[in-house]
């Protein structure tokens, strides 16, 4: 009992409570887990579980150790203690797993969004239930995909650390994800969850968040190099087209160094790709998308840093509305591809009929970004017919690699309406700030781009852009290469720009100055 007490637990006529609230407390170790590492333990956790879930509720506790483990299942108003030294590790026998269930509209999105059973933990429909503890989840025997075309009856081993479907009033607190496979933490169709203080360092997926609502993300660490790294999804993998709204991420940190540096401290760049290269990078990042159908509403982001990773992304490619998100407070150094790209589509990864979606009220501020992938500049886009609306940049600088020819300056990037979203679409830009096309009302203030090698594009280019204010922009330019290249633009203004004489056009078939 002396232990015990140290961690703020106490007993009271035989039974054990948790100090903070006399929750009943479940050790683990009374249902028959090891703890070595090489035992199963999975099959006495759910006992745990089972037996905290029949008494209306408690504390299931994982003390230090190693707990080899399968499939976990919550239950409601059930915690997942995970104790300092805990270390809860993904076994790779598939017979300890659930299988990866039916879904009638499997064929709407990725595999990995379309089963959920197929987890280290795993829980549907519960209500109150949480992860918490400064432990570790180690997805050791987790895998990174798993192929559709898997054979009845072939066991297969699970692909997330954490799924959670349809449950609410959940929290998710201060524990760590080693390598947690396709995904460290699955939510779909989720309301009212909170996210914090979560350190992932993972080979895929850091957070998905899909079709869910009053979700807050804050004070997490995610490294995730070959995948996003807090991710924003609405799929159909709930049968109808979900919107995630009622989101709010603030002060976390997305990066893309090698797997598990993070954690060890060390952030280590040997094993990912180089700058350069046609792949474009490590991943990391923030990302909307891409699977898009249900749409996103009433976002927002503040104070998070971007780390030798992709910039932020906000898509909308599959017919979902992508409304009222206001980011700000962001500093990125050292980005593999565009600092800022958002995108408007027409993938249709949707039931058949489904109409283009929208991408409009979008504020973006207070931005700072040191050496950006030169390659791509900053892209918003949408396509012919569908103009992405209102969208307001301010108080914006990026600093870019720079380098780029005059070769590049005269390319007219393909619309590729149908392409999985992501900049490298349209191959090398004509410009390298900004490259806008198909928007109906954007606003620029204090925004200014410049470059440490010397570039021959174009700071701007406006291609069938209408409603367009440039208001203090600065553009660092080399001799005799204009800063704005525009092209079948309407309404344009530029005012109280260094350099840039005022001007309003009512209408510019092709213009360069």
């Amino acid at each position: 009992m002396k232990t015990i007490l140290a961690l703020g637990i106490a007993a009271f006529a035989g039974q054990v409570f948790a100090a903070d609230n006399l929750s009943p407390l479940f050790d683990i170790r009374s249902y028959g887990a090891k703890g070595d590492g090489v035992a199963l333990d999975s099959p006495a956790i759910d006992k745990a579980i089972t037996a905290a879930h029949g008494a209306g509720g408690g504390i299931v506790w994982l003390p230090a150790g190693t707990w080899l483990s399968g499939t976990i299942h919550l239950q409601s108003n059930v915690t997942l203690d995970l104790s300092p030294g805990a270390t809860l590790l993904a076994t790779a026998d598939p017979a300890a797993y659930d299988q990866p269930e039916p879904n009638d509209w499997d064929k709407y999105q990725d595999f990995g969004h379309s089963h959920f059973r197929n987890s280290l933990i795993f829980g549907e429909g519960l209500e109150n239930v949480s992860i918490v503890g400064s432990g570790r989840i180690w997805g050791k025997g987790l895998v990174r995909s798993q192929p559709r075309d898997t054979q009845p009856g072939q066991k297969v081993v699970g692909n997330k650390a954490i799924a959670l479907k349809q449950c609410h009033n959940v929290v998710l607190r201060d524990f760590s994800i080693l390598m947690g496979g396709w995904f460290g933490i699955l939510a779909t169709g989720d309301d009212n969850m909170t996210i914090t203080n979560l350190k992932l360092d993972t080979n895929r997926d850091g957070m998905d968040i899909i079709s869910c609502r009053n979700v807050r993300v804050s004070d997490c660490t995610v490294n995730s190099p070959y995948d996003d790294g807090i991710c924003l999804k609405s799929d159909y993998s709930l049968g109808e087209p979900r919107p995630t709204e009622n989101v709010t991420i603030t002060n976390c940190q997305v990066s893309g160094y090698d797997v598990g540096t993070l954690l060890d401290g060390t952030f280590q760049k040997k094993q990912i790709y180089k700058h350069g290269d046609g792949n474009g990078g490590p991943t990391g990042r923030v990302k909307f998308g891409t699977e898009s159908n249900g749409g996103y509403k009433n976002i927002t982001i503040s104070n998070v840093v971007f780390d030798n990773c992709r910039g932020l992304a906000l898509e909308t490619v599959d017919g979902g509305q992508l409304e009222d998100v206001t980011i700000s407070n962001v500093t990125m150094r050292d980005i593999y591809n565009a600092p800022i790209f958002l995108r408007l589509g027409a993938r249709m990864r949707a039931p058949e009929g489904y109409p283009v979606g929208h991408l409009r009220r979008v504020s973006i501020s207070n931005f700072v970004v040191y050496n950006a992938d030169p390659r791509y500049a900053s892209i918003i886009s949408g396509i012919p017919g569908h103009d992405i609306e209102d969208v307001k940049l301010s108080n914006i600088r990026i600093y870019y690699a720079g380098g780029g020819t005059k070769e590049q300056a005269a390319l007219e990037p393909a619309e590729n309406e149908k392409t999985y979203p992501e900049p490298w679409m349209f191959g090398e830009m004509p410009a390298y700030g900004f490259f806008l096309r198909h928007i109906n009302g954007i606003e620029m203030n204090d925004v200014e781009v410049s470059y440490m090698k010397a570039d021959m594009r174009p700071a701007f280019e406006l291609d069938n852009v209408s409603n367009v204010e440039f208001h203090h922009v600065r553009a660092q330019h080399e001799a005799n290469v204009p800063v704005f290249v525009l092209k079948g633009v309407d309404n344009f203004v530029v005012q109280a720009s260094p350099e840039i004489a005022d001007a309003k056009l009512a209408h510019v078939e092709k213009k360069s100055f």
